[in-house]
């Protein structure tokens, strides 16, 4: 599709390059100085594959410990703002997206991997279909399996119960115990959805600029669904498309972290009060003891995994990893959970998620690394 396209191209006799400001990339970090790290290579890479005019925004939310110091050395084109308290993802995203001036706007967490390629086939897919105005991808974590979040349904109140009451997974794939991951629809195809998710987020400025920027009272968690429904109220379409990320989910998604934890169904509640003031008030009165309650049990159960140590993960020692080899590609098929670690530098971004996915399900953790001897990059770290 890429060689197509690139002909298409050609012939046409017009290039990305031609495009006043094509892509403006807004990274929020906190407290993830490796991962940022990773993220921002595999963007600097897929963007000079991209050959456009573009810029890079990175906003650090008061992490304290120096995340943009090494950035700031390796990538000195991006643009770099760092506030002096922990603002939320929304708030921080809206105030560089308030200087972004590209055709498109990406949102994207600094725990993620991109591809040399994800950028061009993303453009690609929004040019093709004017009507799209938010776009989502394929995320996988660090096992190589798919995330059912790169693809969501509208949390109905039913959608937000199976959800919540973990029925779904009786049957994931029917239309209504599986609407809140949207099960029916196959991750390998594309197809229209109704919620993106906020770790990467392609949109139109200029359905920005119609529907507006992220819900600030959204401090982190939730705001990626209020702006989907509303690009779909203003008449655009939310998409997805198969193509492959990696998404870690680092301390800035910390399970064990409660304030995050009650974040998050802070988040559902402030959102069911938006859409759903129209409920009954016995309804709304169920759905708000759902959510208090399901509240509660999360953080008995992380209070629990802290008490017993299963928090975090213990760093691991050199020789526990197993070194990454294309060659031994069809060993790693027929063994399970190792721990292989990729060293960037001798395999490309794309190269790597490919074989994340045709590893995928046998319980392998990739971490990376960057050159020998350098940090590694792992899901807990």
């Amino acid at each position: 599709m890429h060689s197509l396209y690139c002909i298409y191209l050609i012939f046409a006799k017009t290039s990305f390059e031609n495009l006043h400001m094509l892509l403006s990339i807004v990274i929020v970090n906190y407290r993830v100085p490796l991962m940022l790290e990773q993220c921002l290579h595999s963007v600097d890479k897929a963007l000079t594959r991209l050959n456009a005019e573009t810029e890079v925004f990175v906003v650090d939310n008061a992490s304290g410990d120096g995340s943009l110091n090494l950035s700031r050395k390796n990538f000195p084109h991006f643009h770099y703002q760092e506030n002096s308290e922990n603002l939320g993802f929304a708030k921080a995203n809206n105030q560089a997206m308030r200087s972004a001036q590209g055709k498109y706007i990406l949102l994207l967490n600094p725990d993620t991997v991109i591809g040399e390629t994800t950028l061009i086939e993303v453009i690609e897919a929004m040019e093709k279909d004017p009507r799209i105005g938010g776009l989502g991808v394929r995320m996988i974590n660090a096992h190589g399996d798919f995330l059912p979040e790169s693809k969501r349904g509208f949390p109905t109140p039913s959608a937000s119960f199976f959800k919540l009451s973990k029925l779904y997974k009786i049957n994931p794939s029917s239309k209504k115990m599986g609407r809140y991951y949207m099960g029916w629809l196959p991750d390998t195809q594309a197809a229209e959805i109704e919620v993106l998710a906020g770790a990467f987020m392609l949109m139109r400025k200029e359905v920005l600029d119609k529907v507006g920027l992220l819900d600030e009272r959204f401090f982190m968690y939730g705001e990626d669904i209020d702006l989907s429904h509303r690009i779909r109220l203003g008449g655009y379409k939310c998409y997805y498309l198969p193509v492959p990320i990696l998404h870690y989910k680092g301390e800035s998604a910390s399970v064990t972290d409660l304030k995050y934890l009650q974040s998050f169904y802070g988040a559902m509640q402030l959102f069911f009060d938006k859409y759903y003031s129209h409920m009954s008030r016995v309804s709304r009165g169920f759905v708000s003891l759902a959510i208090f309650l399901h509240t509660s049990l999360a953080k008995i159960i992380r209070m629990c995994r802290l008490a017993v140590g299963k928090g975090e993960e213990k760093k691991k020692p050199l020789c526990a990893y197993t070194s990454f080899d294309r060659n031994n590609i069809e060993t790693y098929c027929s063994k399970s959970n190792l721990d292989l670690l990729v060293d960037t530098t001798e395999i490309s971004y794309d190269e790597l998620l490919g074989y994340m996915k045709k590893l995928s399900g046998r319980g392998h953790t990739f971490h990376l690394q960057r050159g020998r001897g350098s940090s590694i990059i792992s899901p807990s770290r």
